[in-house]
């Protein structure tokens, strides 16, 4: 990519990903372009697809749940075609590294929907706690010990009792007690990875 269409993106992408300034971005699209396996088929799109994307999650971010991992990824890819273009990584960068306390939830909220219908069920709540806790092999029924954290976890953020979390009962309670944020599985990266990523990313920012 040439100097000025590199310029010409990030200075594009700078309005949509308010939290980096555009060398940051310029840092971004270039680590992009050295992260993307180039498609055999000229008129392929040009994207990180999911393999990649989760190698990255898993190397840079240490994240492991290949069920919330898969959610990431949908998450990066706004428009569903099953890879994350260079727009969505950087938009999606903005706020998995730096969004606010609401673009968090939101993203958070959308990770843990696993069927996309705008709420979170409790077969939802059951499969992420399943996931993300360690087995222990001397329990008689793992199975019952996460049905009651299940109960608990409403109990706590199920403010109309509907049996099931809105975005609405999730806001609430992450506004209240921050740590619900991830309640269901870690999906953004802890402070360390994310400092480690963003010196790595941006080191050219201080020879500039």
């Amino acid at each position: 990519m040439n100097r000025k269409k590199l310029q010409k993106l990030a200075e594009s992408l700078c309005r949509t990903a308010k939290h980096f300034n555009k060398i940051e971005v310029e840092c971004l699209i270039k680590l992009f372009h050295t992260l993307v396996v180039e498609p055999s088929d000229r008129h392929a799109i040009i994207g990180l697809d999911r393999n990649t994307f989760r190698n990255i999650l898993h190397v840079t971010f240490g994240m492991t749940d290949d069920m919330i991992m898969d959610r990431v990824f949908r998450a990066f890819d706004t428009d569903n075609d099953s890879c994350v273009s260079v727009t969505e990584w950087v938009e999606g960068l903005s706020i998995f590294l730096r969004g606010t306390l609401e673009e968090k939830m939101k993203y958070c909220f959308e990770v843990y929907d696993l069927n996309g219908d705008g709420y979170i069920s409790r077969e939802e709540m059951f499969h992420m706690l399943k996931n993300s806790l360690l087995k222990q092999p001397s329990e008689e029924d793992p199975d019952e010990g996460i049905k009651d954290l299940v109960e608990i976890t409403l109990k706590k953020m199920d403010y109309d009792h509907d049996g099931k979390l809105s975005y609405t009962d999730f806001e609430k309670a992450v506004r209240d007690e921050n740590l619900l944020l991830e309640a269901f599985g870690p999906c953004l990266p802890d402070i360390k990875s994310s400092m480690a990523f963003e010196m790595q990313a941006f080191r050219e920012t201080g020879d500039m």
